[in-house]
């Protein structure tokens, strides 16, 4: 406990990234579920890194009294919102035209034939990655999350920093 006491920095910043990504990943799947806003592969990509820092946040509550762990984790939670504010800024460059998206974003590679092109616009995926589905204050859901994520990270690093 006094490790804890010590350092409850990390211990607070953690959980707090945690809740955030819960936070973030749950105002995702109300968005497709609760207003029909179906994701593109890039939104679907997005998701993973709070999936990881949530279940970084458990694992940092179970190891709160140790601070070698506790600082581990924090190192591992921050790198994990860095990675999403990392592809939420792909993500909007490749809304804004940038630079090209993945494969799976709806793009077409060039077909040989009448019927290989027909193949691959009827496997393209619904929604385009180019595409934004909502703007607010200017801003697609992809800037935000990456602002936000960004934002996470900043807290982390300071943690990790005073800490």
């Amino acid at each position: 406990m006094a490790d804890l006491i010590a350092n409850p920095l990390r211990a607070g910043t953690t959980q707090l990234i945690a809740a955030g990504s819960a936070f973030a990943l749950a105002t995702a799947l109300v968005s497709q579920f609760g207003f029909g806003y179906a994701p593109c592969e890039l939104c679907i990509w997005q998701r993973w890194p709070y999936v990881v820092a949530i279940v970084l946040g458990i694992v940092g509550w179970k190891v709160r009294n140790r601070a070698d762990a506790t600082a581990f984790v924090l190192v591992a939670i921050t790198l994990a919102v860095m990675v999403d504010a990392g592809i939420a800024g792909f993500h909007v460059g490749v809304e804004q035209g940038w630079w090209q998206g993945l494969a799976g974003c709806g793009a077409t590679r060039g077909a040989e034939n009448l019927d290989d092109l027909r193949a691959q616009i009827m496997a393209a995926p619904l929604v385009r990655c180019t595409d934004v589905a909502i703007s607010v204050l200017g801003l697609s859901m992809a800037a935000w999350n990456g602002l936000f994520a960004a934002g996470l990270a900043f807290l982390g690093l300071r943690a990790i920093l005073k800490g």
